[in-house]
C-alpha cells in the first residue's frame, strides 16, 4: 500500500522524516472519531475493528504511539482493546492521566469538579435541556452530549452560556467538540500533552491524528515543533461535522478507515525502507 502524500512542503518533510528514521519517530492520535467511530452511546465506542492490528503492525517499528485523549485513560484502553500492544501510552484526559506497561497514573480530582457533578443534573433540569441530552461522568471532567436531541446544534447552543457560566464559577474550562461540551480543569490541553511527551521522547520528528475542535492544540503543538527543527504532519480524520482541522492539516485520511489504512501503509513503507 502507497503511502498518501501530503498537500504541504512541510507535512511531506515531516513523513519523510518519519519513515526514513522511525526510531526517532512519535505518532500520536486521537481516539474518538481517529481509532474510533463516533456513535450515539460514548460508552459503546469501541476502537475500529481494524485498530488494534495496525497499532501492533505499527508500534515495533517507531519510537512510540501515544493516544491523546478526553476520555480517561482506562476508558480508552478498555473500549480500544489495548492490553498487551508494546510500546503504547495513552494520556486520558488531555494528558493528566497515563496509562503505561499496564499501569495507571491519576491525580485526585479538583474541588470544582464535585461541584459541578452535584450541580450539573439540576441546572439540565433548569434551562431546561432538551430530551436526549447526556451526562457522561469522566472522573476528572463533566461532558454534556447533545447528539441524541432531536435538534443537537440547537441543543449545544441553548446549552453553552450556562455550561460557560458553570465552569467559570467553579474553576473549571469548557471545551467544546462535536455536540460535547465538557467542563474540565483548565491548564492541561492536546498541545500541551504532545510537547511535554515529545521532548520527554526526545523526538526526532512526530505525527499527530486527531478529527476534532480539541485537537487544534496539538496541530499548534506540531507546528511548534516544526518551527524549532523537529519534522512533523498533521492528520486529519476527516468528517463532516468538523472541518476546521482539515483545513489545518497536511494530510486528510476517510475517518478511522483511513486512518488505519495509513497505520498500515506507514508499517509498510518503514518495512519496506
Amino acid at each position: 500500500m502507497n503511502l498518501p502524500r501530503p498537500r504541504t512542503d512541510e507535512g511531506a518533510a515531516g513523513l519523510r522524516a518519519f519513515v526514513t528514521d522511525p526510531a526517532g519517530a512519535v505518532l500520536g492520535l486521537d481516539y474518538d472519531g481517529t481509532l474510533a467511530p463516533i456513535v450515539r452511546d460514548p460508552a459503546a465506542a469501541y476502537a475500529h475493528p481494524g485498530a488494534g492490528p495496525a497499532l501492533h503492525r505499527l508500534g515495533p517499528l517507531v519510537d512510540t504511539i501515544v493516544i491523546i485523549t478526553g476520555r480517561p485513560a482506562a476508558t480508552a484502553v478498555r473500549l480500544g482493546g489495548l492490553l498487551g500492544l508494546t510500546g503504547l501510552v495513552v494520556l486520558g484526559q488531555y494528558g493528566r492521566e497515563r496509562w503505561e506497561d499496564g499501569m495507571l497514573t491519576s491525580p485526585p480530582p479538583p474541588p470544582g469538579v464535585e461541584t459541578v457533578r452535584a450541580e450539573l443534573p439540576r441546572l439540565l433540569v433548569s434551562v431546561p435541556a432538551p430530551e436526549g441530552t447526556a451526562i457522561e461522568d469522566k472522573g476528572l471532567a463533566l461532558a454534556v452530549h447533545t447528539r441524541n436531541a432531536a435538534d443537537p446544534d440547537a441543543a449545544l447552543t441553548l446549552l453553552r452560556a450556562p455550561l460557560e457560566e458553570l465552569a467559570a464559577r467553579t474553576g473549571l474550562t469548557t471545551e467544546p467538540g462535536r455536540y460535547v461540551i465538557e467542563l474540565r480543569p483548565p491548564g492541561v490541553d492536546k498541545g500541551g500533552a504532545l510537547r511535554a511527551f515529545a521532548a520527554e521522547r526526545k523526538a526526532r520528528s512526530v505525527m499527530f491524528a486527531g478529527d476534532d475542535l480539541g485537537d487544534l492544540t496539538a496541530y499548534a503543538a506540531v507546528d511548534e515543533l516544526r518551527a524549532a527543527g523537529t519534522p512533523g504532519v498533521k492528520v486529519c480524520s476527516g468528517s463532516a461535522e468538523v472541518t476546521e482541522l482539515a483545513e489545518r492539516a497536511d494530510l486528510v485520511v476517510d475517518g478511522p478507515d483511513g486512518m488505519v489504512a495509513l497505520m498500515d501503509a506507514l508499517a509498510g513503507a518503514i518495512r519496506g525502507g
